[in-house]
């Protein structure tokens, strides 16, 4: 008696495993589809472009084009997931109870409130004191403005005048005074006192009054 109860668990559990791998089918197994669609916002019933379509566990899918219209190839009972900016995710498991090769979908997003803290924005008691802070902004200098400031010609002679000698011109100027002993060597040098020209310069600058600009800018 036993060994018949025995028996027939063994084919019950034998017929059960059977039913069970019948009705599961692997996943490389599973009939492809052309899956095709359309995704579109819940309010406006727009279109959402660039949408990420994206089979679960899985590195296969695309992107809707501008008019969110999609279409790739996936299986039966695979769980493809909707995600865009702005909108909360969907999911979609494709049936297993398809007839044909097809299926189309419509599919719709809605958006993703994000609450924000309110902002208090209060004016200007009246347009003439805005009118006063404006203009008394200081803004930073440029680029263009620093530079401009710093190739001024005035500025630039006041700081040749006023910059000492380096080692170069040093060298420079003593070599050019012993120049002109050798070029001048057993005669006298010329005295500017007696220049006409170097008198006329000056006395041209005397008329202009350059002296006078010059202690004035002093």
């Amino acid at each position: 008696m036993r060994t018949k109860l025995h028996l027939i668990a063994i084919a019950v559990i034998i017929t059960n495993s059977l039913f069970a791998q019948e009705k599961t089918v692997p996943k490389n197994k599973r009939e492809l589809i052309q899956f095709s669609g359309v995704v579109i916002e819940g309010d406006s019933l727009r279109p959402v472009p660039f949408t990420s379509i994206i089979v679960r566990n899985s590195n296969r899918g695309t992107i809707s084009d501008y008019f969110g219209y999609f279409s790739f190839v996936a299986q039966k009972l695979d769980t493809i997931e909707f995600s865009a900016i702005g909108y909360n995710e969907a999911v979609f498991v494709i049936p297993d109870t398809l007839s044909t090769n097809k299926y189309s979908l419509i599919q719709v997003l809605r958006n993703d409130t994000v609450n924000l803290k309110v902002t208090e924005i209060f004016p200007w008691p009246s347009r003439e004191q805005f009118k006063q802070a404006f203009l008394a902004l200081n803004l930073p200098e440029d680029d263009m403005t620093r530079a401009e400031k710093n190739m001024d010609r005035a500025e630039m002679k006041d700081r040749m005048t006023g910059m000492a000698m380096d080692a170069s011109l040093n060298y420079k100027y003593t070599m050019q005074q012993y120049q002109s002993k050798l070029y001048y060597a057993g005669q006298l040098p010329p005295n500017n006192l007696l220049n006409p020209i170097a008198w006329a310069k000056f006395i041209q600058a005397w008329k202009n009054g350059d002296f006078g600009k010059k202690k004035t800018k002093k």
